[in-house]
């Protein structure tokens, strides 16, 4: 029924959600064990990053692909940073089998002269799943699932860049160390000829919940992945992040920090994007200028959306033809299930470089759940590369700012919109609405405002923030959180970018 590398044997079983669910159960009610970080051999601990780069897998024995069907799934070698191994196993709607871990299913290359042997009970660092995405001929990279609960998916036309994870757990609370549950095990459904999505049960466990997950995963333009999930809480938690989602940013157009780079920007994502259940939408700009860990929070009675996105999409923004940062996803969260009230949470960590993740967005419950209580919730990932997921007609398109040496308290912002509503033809102008909002808003005047039009059907509200007090220092105000949007009459025709400026 499948590859020879497998060598295994199927057995009657009934795989799905219930019995996962029950299996996460009978977790939590048990102390939590931590995954062993010793159980592999010497020789896979010890690889380098260049040897582990050069073990490949032999896409001869990808699973399914001798069935010729519309997913195949491949398999990465336990080692190096992945010493903790994930079970695999294959189901049908009758049975399952366990993937053994096995050399056939893969390429040693020349860094692995000689290497020790396979442990028998040995399981896997991950897998990922292979489909028609960009030519009926070809199987692309569809979506993978490997390191603690990470996973990444992609459409059409794009490449690796933002990551989402099953869970967050006390992610940036002072005084707590987060914690990364695992998933532990796998579950494989074996796709039929005619079947469009692929589907896999995951059982997590971590120090203070498990939890039961069930993907399904449907390729094209944009990648669809739809997320239920049940956790079982062990313990309470400062921070619980729902939909979580890690990706990076080093600089972009509204940077005030510069690096010698010959980029115009660096980023896998340039802002956060949120809609309210009240229909309210939201654009929150990413930075990395003040040098330290920023958090910034909004509170709602319902969430209707919200995701890290990359709205610029232009190849003369980035300047990269390697790392093409314009085919980067946006990863855009709707939720299927009734999450109630809570806040959408963005944390920005600084960095000098482009190696790591930086940004987290996460939806955090209003109410953090007890020891002993279930949680089940369900979201639709959107993996896409569509100019706003978030489905604002006028939204920001860029973000800049700066000081003029002949003004040193007073910095100019300017704004940029988007929209086909912004360029229909009217009588009544466009109004900017600007405004200071929040803790320290009396601090700070605003002034100067314009709106100007601007070629490819963009349209700049422009102004100046200096400090309200006769003889202030901007250095003095302290952050403070701004509001823009652009109205005609009394609609409202623009998302509204919300922004936190610094001294």
């Amino acid at each position: 029924m499948t590859s020879s590398a497998l060598c295994q044997t199927w057995e009657r079983e009934d795989v799905g959600f219930e019995s996962i669910q029950s299996r996460a159960r009978d977790l939590a009610n048990k102390p939590y064990v931590a995954p062993n970080r010793d159980s592999l051999p010497a020789w896979m601990n010890d690889l380098s990053y260049d040897q582990y780069r050069d073990i490949r897998f032999n896409p001869t024995q990808a699973l399914w692909a001798a069935e010729k069907l519309p997913f195949r799934a491949m398999f990465f070698h336990p080692g190096y940073l992945f010493r903790e191994p994930v079970t695999l196993n294959e189901f049908t709607s009758t049975h399952q089998q366990q993937i053994r871990l096995s050399e056939a299913f893969f390429n040693y290359g020349p860094l692995i002269s000689k290497h020790g042997d396979l442990p028998a009970d040995g399981g896997f660092a991950g897998f990922r799943l292979h489909a028609p995405i960009n030519n009926p001929d070809y199987f692309d990279e569809l979506a993978v699932f490997q390191g603690a609960s990470y996973w990444r998916a992609l459409g059409k036309n794009q490449r690796y860049g933002i990551s989402s994870r099953g869970l967050a757990v006390n992610t940036g609370v002072e005084g707590s160390p987060e914690e990364f549950p695992n998933f532990r095990e796998f579950w494989l459904r074996k796709p039929e000829e005619k079947h469009t999505q692929a589907v896999v049960y995951a059982l997590l466990d971590g120090p203070s919940y498990s939890g039961a997950y069930q993907f399904k995963i449907s390729p094209g333009n944009a990648t669809i992945v739809d997320v239920k999930a049940v956790l079982f809480a062990r313990s309470e938690v400062k921070r619980l992040g729902i939909a979580p989602m890690s990706s990076m940013f080093w600089f972009g157009e509204n940077s005030r920090r510069r690096f010698d780079d010959f980029r115009p920007e660096v980023h896998d994502s340039d802002g956060l994007a949120i809609r309210t259940g009240t229909g309210e939408r939201l654009w929150r700009p990413i930075s990395n200028d003040t040098g330290k860990v920023d958090f910034s929070s909004f509170d709602m009675e319902k969430c209707d959306g919200f995701g890290l996105l990359q709205r610029d999409r232009s190849f003369t923004n980035y300047e990269d033809a390697e790392a093409a940062y314009q085919m980067r996803p946006s990863l855009w969260i709707e939720p299927t299930s009734d999450w109630g009230p809570g806040r959408v949470t963005l944390m920005e960590i600084p960095t000098t470089n482009e190696l790591s993740d930086n940004t987290v967005a996460l939806w955090e419950p209003a109410n953090t759940p007890k020891p002993g209580d279930r949680i089940e919730f369900s979201y639709r990932q959107h993996w896409t590369t569509d100019a706003d997921p978030s489905q604002a007609d006028g939204h920001v398109v860029a973000t800049r700012t700066g000081v003029h040496d002949w003004q040193k308290e007073q910095r100019t912002i300017a704004v940029e919109f988007a929209g086909n509503g912004l360029n229909q033809q009217s009588e009544t102008a466009l109004t900017p609405l600007v405004q200071a909002v929040g803790p320290g808003a009396e601090k700070v005047k605003i002034q100067g405002v314009t709106v100007q039009s601007l070629p490819e059907g963009r349209w700049r509200v422009a102004f100046q923030v200096a400090p309200s007090a006769e003889g202030g220092k901007l250095a003095d105000v302290g952050p403070v959180e701004l509001r823009c949007c652009l109205k005609r009459g009394e609609n409202f025709l623009t998302e509204t970018w919300a922004y936190r400026i610094t001294p």
